[in-house]
């Protein structure tokens, strides 16, 4: 685990992006339920990215995805799981798209898969009374504390 320690605020529904969180906990979980070859590993990192954005990566050692379902990921109902609806990893784009933020993924160079999003840091003047934080005010805007939180 790889958390920044001095990362800004961000102004989001927490209970929303903790739900991101918890979702890529448990497909990272998922992916590496079968794996007996290697150790199964769970990198988490927070960083403050270029373009003024905090940005959370959730690293697995699982069984990562092919070009073929790299296009497909994110869509409403699609799984590649026996037992999943193909739901959260859509729900959990959206959220972060109601964020302003962005949310995607890389396959490893080794094996699994690194699923990350980024949400823009809190602007230095007030927001205006369309936005998030205008409508629901987070209780806690710290993203560390989010994920330790989990």
């Amino acid at each position: 685990t790889e958390l920044a320690g001095d990362l800004p605020a961000i102004t989001a529904d927490r209970v929303q992006l903790q739900q991101v969180i918890l979702n890529l906990f448990l497909n990272a979980s998922d992916a590496m339920g079968g794996v007996e070859d290697r150790p199964r590993r769970l990198r988490v990192r927070t960083e403050r990215a270029e373009d003024d954005h905090v940005c959370l990566s959730v690293q697995d050692a699982g069984v990562g995805f092919g070009p073929e379902n790299a296009e497909r990921l994110f869509d409403a109902f699609y799984t590649t799981k026996l037992q999943g609806m193909g739901i959260g990893l859509s729900v959990s784009r959206s959220i972060v798209e109601s964020h302003q933020g962005r949310m995607w993924a890389v396959p490893n160079e080794g094996p699994g898969a690194t699923f990350s999003f980024s949400i823009p840091c809190r602007p230095a003047r007030p927001i205006g009374v369309n936005s998030v934080s205008a409508i629901r005010p987070p209780a806690e805007t710290d993203a560390q504390h989010i994920v330790r939180t989990l």
